[in-house]
């Protein structure tokens, strides 16, 4: 998880896989992700690591 100031972006990513997307849309992502944990339990681990990163940077950019 990277996070551009400046351009008002954080980018994601997992593997090959890499997206950017505009800080507004952090907390549609955390609860987006949060769901996911909720409707596929069994592999709710899968998404521990996006949920607790997006999180985390929710509470660095709001302590900024």
């Amino acid at each position: 998880m990277t996070h551009d100031s400046a351009a008002e972006t954080f980018t994601m990513t997992k593997g090959a896989w890499t997206n950017t997307y505009p800080i507004s849309d952090l907390s549609k992502w955390i609860n987006f992700y949060r769901l996911q944990r909720e409707r596929f339990p069994a592999y709710a681990t899968y998404y521990d690591d996006d949920v607790t990163a997006l999180e985390k940077l929710a509470a660095t950019i709001h302590r900024l």
